[in-house]
């Protein structure tokens, strides 16, 4: 049967597949839509099949937050290429996904993953696979992480490779997103020092007990010494304790203190694309 150009466009807004894989599947499918939109699905199926092992290191990292600022979401995107990555569909493709996960309360990869994408019985994993059939590269979620606070602050550096939540206390207005970028710049690994992994406490211990012993500092004085580093350990990697970036003679704490006496940070998430 004859296949119209208004039945191309409509299968290719339904889909994002490209004019003539709209065309093709809408004469096997002799014109019948939905048919047309699982044969493209059954496409991206074999496309992922044969990408499943490649390297998907290029992507969207993108941060939001509920309009009350009260929650944040933050994804990551993933393709091969950095050239899919900056093109205009996949980035409002990623922020499809960052919208799903606000509405739908996702907490995790999977949890995203199983949300319905359209309302229509299509799955977000079920569009994953379609969309790896209409780019040709291997897409997927590598990041879903949520945050919930009196405020949260989302903020996505340039060219979104990095994006960065922070939860505060109270309202942080301008502060919120100075302590949001010095997350993205400085990557600190807890908010303070009580919220250091004891695992990595002890790591930090037995490295610098064992430093000091091989600059020959006698046996005695190690522990002392290692706590010494310790101390120094937290001050560059405890993102209350960090010097701020732009006054490096004050810590975080000091500066969100001289802001307002109970603004603080309870919790941060941050997503590399590299890092």
């Amino acid at each position: 049967m004859a296949i119209t150009a208004s039945q191309v466009n409509e299968l290719r807004k339904k889909t994002g597949a490209g004019m003539m894989d709209c065309k093709n599947a809408l004469v096997e499918a002799d014109g019948d839509m939905e048919t047309a939109i699982d044969l493209l699905r059954k496409k991206g199926q074999k496309v992922a099949a044969k990408r499943g092992e490649r390297d998907a290191s290029e992507g969207l990292v993108i941060a939001k937050t509920t309009e009350d600022g009260t929650k944040g979401v933050l994804i990551c995107l993933n393709c091969e290429t950095d050239f899919v990555a900056k093109n205009e569909d996949f980035g409002a493709f990623a922020e499809k996904l960052a919208d799903i996960a606000i509405a739908s309360n996702s907490v995790s990869i999977d949890d995203l993953k199983s949300q319905s994408f359209d309302g229509n019985g299509l799955s977000v994993s079920d569009k994953i696979t379609e969309q790896t059939g209409v780019i040709g590269e291997k897409l997927d979620i590598s990041a879903c992480q949520v945050i919930e606070a009196a405020n949260v602050v989302a903020y996505n550096h340039p060219g979104n490779q990095i994006g960065t939540l922070v939860g505060f206390t109270k309202d942080s207005v301008d502060a919120g997103r100075q302590v949001a970028m010095q997350v993205a710049a400085m990557a600190p690994i807890s908010v303070d020092e009580s919220s250091v992994p004891e695992s990595v406490v002890a790591k930090e211990l037995e490295i610098g007990k064992e430093l000091a012993i091989q600059e020959g500092k006698p046996a005695e004085l190690a522990e002392k010494i290692a706590e010494g580093r310790l101390k120094k350990f937290y001050k560059e990697a405890t993102l209350l304790n960090q010097a701020f970036v732009r006054d490096n003679k004050k810590s975080v704490k000091q500066f969100l203190q001289e802001t307002d006496a109970d603004l603080t940070v309870t919790d941060f998430k941050r997503v590399s694309l590299s890092i």
